[in-house]
């Protein structure tokens, strides 16, 4: 099948944009990407379907085709979700036709890293031969499909990661080199057990830097919310919480993300309720190394209010380090505007420019800027019955309407930082702060 000119599919996305809702015009776009063989963006166009309808058949059909293509797990639930509707039946898993037997228990097996080539760093999503990514990789990577939570296995890595260089140094240091050098770390008697809590402003990738965490490990991934956890009936919320950690102990070597932690492991004496109080102590049991095995079970929580959280839930053991998590650096503004501009039309375009007006600004922050944009071109294109590229002055009117999200955060965090930083968990942010001028 010949592919569809790219003309079409871009007038078509333009489109999409202004009708987001057009369920008929966003199936037809997933069409258009998976015949020009751009599988993952027709998956995420049919997912933005399915959050509208999820009894969408045509874009179930299509999901579930497109799931299988990439190898990833979710395709048996669109398969099942979509035979259960009266389509197109599932095919039977290889599970189910197997003969029972216990799973071999994944185990994490070093794979050296190739060197960045001469002048620079890996190019973004670099693979080594056969596939393999630099760090560790699974030795089984079969397909799993669980009630807890979404599993996925990240295909990101650092690579993917614009700037954060030293966010990235200390998640090596405490996380990673224990993985691929455990032999020097058990000299010192040092392990990568225990939690990790990312904190910061909101928008600037703490859940994506957790995903290329999971990707750099070969790990699979599960991002844990409140709503995998509550239940209105009492009691089964902890059970709830339980289940998702026995899983994650079956299944590893996996990480955990816990986003929000704040909401699930808020400070007991704020709480008025003992459901909440009760919650907060299942999750410091199934922290507690003495009472369950979480070898090979990594734990990531983020908050963009780290002051809120329980603090038994900061002692060793448990999220006993913590990783400030900051808006971009001005190199990695200027890769995350080039990146949102890729695709899109654009003329006379400075990135670098740009990165340099756009201090404190988040990676959301930078990706609503090229959105408004984009708007504001597609409006004067419709207005002249003409497709003009994005300019400057599209970025100068965004610029004008948008401030940097993450000066209010900063604004509450300073009182935080200034009277709650006995043990020193907050000079990073202080530091940050005084650089910056932000009071």
């Amino acid at each position: 099948m010949a592919r569809p000119p790219a003309s079409v599919i871009a007038a078509l996305e333009s489109a999409l944009k202004l009708s987001p809702d057009d369920l008929g015009l966003r199936n037809h776009v997933a069409q258009m990407l998976a015949d020009d063989e751009r599988p993952q963006e027709a998956l995420d166009t049919c997912a933005g379907t399915l959050s509208r309808d999820p009894v969408n058949l045509e874009a179930l059909r299509l999901a579930a085709g497109l799931a299988r293509r990439l190898g990833q797990p979710s395709a048996e639930g669109y398969e099942r979700l979509l035979a259960a509707l009266g389509g197109s039946p599932a095919p039977p898993a290889a599970a189910d036709t197997a003969p029972a037997s216990a799973p071999a228990r994944p185990t994490l097996t070093a794979v050296p890293s190739s060197p960045p080539p001469a002048g620079g760093t890996p190019p973004t999503g670099a693979m080594l031969a056969d596939g393999e990514r630099p760090g560790l990789r699974l030795a089984s990577d079969e397909g799993a499909l669980v009630e807890e939570f979404d599993l996925q296995t990240p295909r990101i890595t650092f690579a993917n990661v614009g700037g954060m260089v030293d966010v990235k140094k200390k998640l090596e240091l405490s996380v990673l080199g224990p993985l691929r050098n455990p032999e020097l770390y058990q000299a010192f008697g040092k392990t990568a057990t225990g939690g990790l809590l990312l904190y910061g402003p909101p928008g600037c990738g703490k859940t994506y830097l957790a995903r290329a965490l999971a990707g750099e490990m070969g790990a699979r991934f599960a991002s844990i919310g409140l709503e995998d956890v509550l239940n209105m009936y009492f009691g089964e919320s902890e059970q709830r919480l339980h289940k998702i950690f026995d899983t994650a102990r079956r299944l590893a070597p996996m990480v955990l993300f816990f986003d929000e932690i704040d909401a699930l492991g808020h400070k007991r004496s704020e709480l008025r309720g003992g459901a909440g109080r009760n919650l907060v102590n299942q999750l410091l049991s199934e922290m507690d190394g003495s009472q369950h095995d979480n070898t090979n079970v990594f734990i990531l929580g983020a908050t963009n209010h780290p002051w809120d959280i329980d603090s038994a839930l900061r002692r060793p053991g448990r999220f006993d380090r913590t990783v400030l998590v900051l808006p971009p650096d001005e190199p990695a503004r200027e890769s995350i505007i080039g990146h949102h501009l890729a695709g899109c039309p654009h003329k006379d375009i400075d990135p670098a420019a740009l990165a340099k007006s756009t201090a404190l600004f988040s990676g959301a922050d930078l990706a609503q800027l090229c959105n408004l944009a984009r708007e504001s071109a597609i409006e004067s294109s419709a207005a002249a019955g003409a497709i003009r590229p994005v300019g400057p002055d599209d970025f100068k009117r965004a610029l004008r309407s948008l401030r940097p999200s993450t000066v209010e955060w900063f604004g509450q965090a300073r009182n935080f930082a200034l009277f709650a930083n006995e043990s020193g968990v907050y000079d990073d942010l202080l530091d940050y702060m005084k650089r910056n001028k932000l009071g």
